[in-house]
């Protein structure tokens, strides 16, 4: 949508953002997530600017992150938390690789796409 301004400009105008519904749990776990990403960052006694900067984010994002902001983007808050030294997935990074590696291979086994089944029509009168 784009809007004439005082000056005689054209200025594109912005849509306000639709808020998503979340559930509890999904809430609950960014706040917990941002709550360990915060403490680990001061344990070790990392300013909110290194660990932005370590991580290629705007301090108002970490910001976010660290107040379970469900906003933030999966790569600036998985980032904030390897930087911090949060274990994702309760495993290391050789864990996790093999993990990966693993489910893979299932998921290579996996139909790619799942469909409704198909209702055949009853028409025994």
């Amino acid at each position: 949508m784009s809007h004439t301004n005082h000056n005689g400009l054209l200025m594109d105008r912005e849509m306000p953002k639709k808020t998503r519904p979340y559930s509890r749990y999904a809430k609950d776990a960014a706040v917990l997530l941002g709550q360990l990403i915060r403490k680990a960052r001061i344990d070790r006694k990392m300013t909110t600017e290194e660990l932005a900067d370590r991580a290629g984010l705007s301090r108002g994002l970490l910001r976010r992150i660290e107040n379970g902001d469900l906003g933030c983007t999966l790569g600036a808050v998985f980032e904030a938390a390897t930087i911090a030294g949060v274990p994702l997935f309760e495993a290391d990074e050789r864990t996790l690789t093999s993990a990966l590696a693993s489910n893979s291979a299932v998921m290579r086994l996996l139909p790619k796409a799942v469909h409704a089944p198909r209702v055949r029509p009853d028409d025994d009168f």
